[in-house]
């Protein structure tokens, strides 16, 4: 399964769409138009950008239309034209998409996705495309950085109780994965994509028992495999210590204690400890997970200090990163009646015509910079945006998370090591082709 919302999902849109295609309708302005989305610029807790939410944009494409209650509704508004109207209750997307792989590391101004169709048809689809490439690229290059700083260690997606809504909640766990992480605790994101679904327990589980190993017991009859046991609910040394009386009795009857979970303290001093007490017990085997207000940052400060954690939990700084929960995405005309066209305004301004990225790279197999050119113009290196649909049906068939996930992975080992750091650093050189530039003049002298 691949999608979130059900069809058809035509008031899935600004107003502002439907009141531009009538005036195009009106007046005939129905000619071939090519859209594309791209971000502007990298906020500065980014070097890099991770492409996620293709499969549901293509998905909202094939299936776009109205139903007869929503043209009903529209009709009651007062705001459109009978043929308006009747056209968008035939309407059905036949344009032609073209877009970078999902997982593919991009910068600014390389277009994700390029649409090209009548021009009606490319108004229309432009808010829920960016609603849903926006938001898992969000997610997915969040993820990317966390997967960097957590060097292997496992980190399992605790996002949905804080995400904005449920579909937010369900989208921000595949992106997650794209990104790496390695599990979710969101049964419908697990059900949906086929994620690896993880969970452990709750505090309330421990305060309902009154007896903190009594509850520990209990967990482990009931759910024997991969069994982690939350300790921290009182004290921290002690759930360890109770932790370590059990295991045993567990292990004669073939239950294995895979790992003890910390949500709350010092995490780094308080892993030490119980690591001290596990191993003092001979149970090395144990893991140790932490949670709590987990991010990139506290992840190599916890490393730096030589915390022994084995995995994470991410919730809150994952399906709302506050340091950068939005993006300066766009999604502009770039050409319309086989003209190209460009915006001028400052500080956001675009490149003309259909494009495509060229990616280079070193000896080592590393990103070396990529070339932003029109898109008949063949250079060397690795064109970046493929075709993906024709006639408004996919050309391909929807690409398996897992394979996602692996392109992802291979595009993070392709990082050159500055970027792959969370600091400070050079700028990925993303270079303009001398006809790129060219084009955008003679846009410029016919447009005044």
């Amino acid at each position: 399964m691949t999608a979130v919302a059900s069809a058809p999902q035509g008031l899935l849109t600004d107003m502002y769409q439907l009141s531009m295609m009538q005036a195009y309708l009106d007046h005939g302005m129905t000619e071939t138009a090519v859209f594309e989305l791209f971000f502007r610029t990298l906020p500065p807790s980014r070097r890099f950008l991770v492409a996620a939410g293709l499969d549901q944009a293509l998905d909202f494409l094939e299936t776009l239309g109205f139903t007869q209650v929503e043209i009903d509704w529209l009709d009651e508004t007062g705001q459109f034209s009978r043929d308006f109207l009747d056209y968008l209750a035939g309407f059905r997307f036949s344009g032609d998409v073209h877009a970078m792989q999902e997982g593919t590391i991009f910068y600014p101004d390389e277009p994700v996705i390029r649409v090209t169709a009548p021009l009606p048809q490319a108004q229309l689809v432009e808010t829920r495309l960016m609603n849903l490439l926006h938001f898992q690229t969000v997610i997915a290059s969040k993820a990317s950085r966390m997967v960097l700083a957590a060097d292997g260690k496992r980190l399992i997606d605790f996002g949905f109780r804080r995400a904005h809504g449920a579909e937010a909640g369900i989208l921000s766990a595949r992106a997650a994965y794209i990104g790496g992480f390695a599990a979710t605790a969101t049964l419908s994101a697990a059900r949906t994509f086929g994620i690896p679904a993880s969970g452990t327990m709750a505090h309330s589980f421990i305060q309902a028992h009154g007896d903190e190993a009594a509850a520990f017991a209990h967990f482990a009859d009931s759910r024997p495999e991969g069994l982690v046991l939350l300790i921290d609910t009182y004290d921290t040394e002690a759930g360890a210590r109770k932790v370590a009386e059990l295991a045993p009795k567990l292990a004669a009857r073939g239950i294995t204690v895979s790992a003890v979970r910390i949500d709350s303290g010092d995490l780094g001093t308080l892993a030490k400890r119980v690591r001290t007490i596990l191993d003092d017990a001979g149970l090395q085997a144990i893991g140790i997970v932490a949670s709590g207000g987990i991010d990139e940052h506290r992840i190599v400060a916890l490393r730096g200090d030589g915390a022994p954690i084995d995995g994470y939990g991410i919730g809150t700084s994952l399906a709302t990163p506050e340091d950068a929960p939005a993006l300066d995405c766009a999604y502009k005309l770039q050409a319309y009646a086989g003209i190209a066209r460009r915006k001028r305004s400052a500080g956001k301004a675009t490149w003309p015509g259909a494009k495509q990225v060229y990616r280079s790279y070193d000896r080592d197999g590393r990103m070396s910079g990529d070339l932003l050119t029109v898109d008949e113009d063949v250079q060397p290196g690795v064109p970046l945006i493929k075709r993906v649909m024709r006639a408004g049906r996919r050309t391909v068939e929807p690409s398996a998370l897992d394979h996602i996930r692996a392109h992802a992975a291979a595009e993070r080992e392709q990082l050159p090591a500055a970027l792959a750091d969370l600091g400070e650093g050079p700028v990925y050189p993303v270079t303009i082709s001398d006809r790129l530039r060219r084009l955008a003049e003679e846009v410029d002298r016919r447009t005044g």
